[in-house]
């Protein structure tokens, strides 16, 4: 690789425009939570290739296990001949994530798929069409997740959409809540899935609800603990099936395995990917085994669906997230983040609206004179490539892109962390400031 500009121009060459470039980072090298560039400059990694790399860039534990299942097995597909990874990470999953007295487990390669097969094996499970999804919500982009996706940039010119979805606000009390309080908010919005039931699809055609405990793309909004708890027993008062889509929620980001632990529910199905395998395309739809085996055979599944490598990869992940307890260390990180961002909040009321998350996943959101209605776009677009060009790598999240979203690996020093959140503080006071100073500054008009 000659260069970062050179690697840049062949991209768009031979890329198509619609693979969006966030940074104009080149990545050459990684390690820990730290990206090097071809120049050799270094970036404090925040976005951990976006809640991928929970256990860091580059750990060699990981690395090891796949050389290891290179030289004994590249692929076979699961359907045709069985081989151990595949069981061994799905006897893991069903230790980690229990949906029951019995779970079963289906591995596939990314979040979308996972999704998609959710949402068919809910279908036969219940002989009912409909499933209801919430605004702001990111589910991914094949058809079936796209039409779940809220977030309409990634949807522009790619309908018709898969009928029989039906949505719902996301309760986000921050932006919805109206002056009430949290409990009157989260009675108000469960009433709203009653009324749904009523005047949009009669709960006997709803097969599933599928909902982000934490939502991601859609601006690291956490539905609050009363909510998820009403809609458990919603789903269960109509014979309608609860999917959590964990995917960048799980695996010790929140602070626990699963977001919804949080919460004190279990769902019927959970979709996962992302952290799960370490850097390797893995991912898969668990639940309950009365649901998951409603599938008929050959309905679901998929040549590559649990690559014994990524199977490797992904036990061997696992077991450091173990090892190092990065549960706990979540909560560390969060604890840190979150206290500098309040910090800065209580300086900048008009301007920082909300800090929110659970555990390392944080998201601060800008808005302007503090008005929750208004997005401060620019000014989070300003901070986001302040950072980048000092070597914090950082991206945003929301409908509005005015969040900024922190998503740093959970093995990052306290000093890199401590580093990287400097910058990023420094960077907010400093866009926030200048704002404020055209805001003071007289034009012509007003000077005469």
């Amino acid at each position: 690789m000659k260069s970062s500009e050179s690697l840049i121009a062949r991209r768009q060459v031979v890329t198509p425009r619609g693979v969006s470039m966030v940074t104009p980072v080149v990545a050459a090298s990684a390690r820990g939570a730290i990206i090097v560039d071809p120049e050799g400059r270094e970036y404090i990694d925040f976005v951990g290739g976006i809640g991928v790399m929970n256990v860091g860039h580059g750990r060699a534990e990981i690395v090891d296990a796949i050389k290891t299942q290179c030289d004994a097995l590249l692929h076979t597909c699961f359907q045709v001949a069985s081989y151990e990874p595949y069981v061994l990470l799905c006897e893991k999953m069903v230790e980690l994530f229990p949906h029951g007295e019995h779970t079963k487990v289906m591995l596939v390669n990314t979040g979308a798929e996972a999704v998609e097969n959710a949402i068919k094996i809910a279908r036969q499970a219940t002989n009912r069409p409909a499933v209801i999804c919430f605004s702001e919500g990111f589910h991914g982009r094949t058809m079936m997740a796209m039409s779940l996706t809220s977030k309409v940039n990634f949807k522009i010119g790619c309908g018709p959409y898969a009928p029989e979805v039906y949505r719902l606000p996301f309760p986000n009390y921050f932006h919805y809540g109206d002056g009430l309080s949290e409990h009157a908010f989260v009675q108000r919005e469960l009433r709203r899935f009653r009324e749904l039931l009523l005047n949009s699809v009669p709960a006997e055609q709803v097969a599933a609800v599928i909902m982000e405990p934490i939502q991601g793309e859609g601006g690291f909004n956490p539905a609050p603990l009363a909510y998820l708890s009403g809609l458990r027993k919603l789903c269960d008062e109509f014979g309608i099936l609860l999917i959590l889509d964990e995917v960048q929620s799980g695996f010790c980001r929140t602070g626990r395995w699963a977001a919804y632990e949080h919460y004190g529910v279990v769902p019927d199905l959970s979709t996962w990917a992302k952290s799960m395998g370490g850097g390797m395309p893995i991912a898969c739809v668990m639940g309950r085994a009365d649901v998951m085996d409603a599938a008929r055979p050959g309905t679901i599944g998929g040549t590559y669906g649990g690559n014994p490598v990524s199977c490797a990869a992904s036990l061997a992940t696992i077991e450091l997230m173990e090892r190092e307890q990065l549960n706990a260390r979540a909560e560390i990180i969060g604890e840190r983040v979150t206290t500098r961002l309040n910090e800065l909040q209580k300086r900048f009321p008009k301007s920082i609206g909300d800090v929110r998350g659970l555990g390392a996943m944080i998201g601060v959101e800008f808005v302007v004179d503090g008005d929750h209605y208004e997005p401060a776009t620019q000014l989070t677009n300003e901070i986001l490539a302040a950072c980048v060009s000092r070597g914090l790598l950082i991206i945003g999240a929301g409908v509005y892109g005015n969040v900024i979203r922190f998503l740093a690996p959970l093995v990052i020093t306290d000093e890199q962390l401590d580093r990287g959140l400097s910058i990023l503080c420094e960077e907010i006071v400093s866009a926030i400031e200048n704002t404020q100073q055209k805001q003071t500054i007289p034009t012509k008009a007003n000077a005469i």
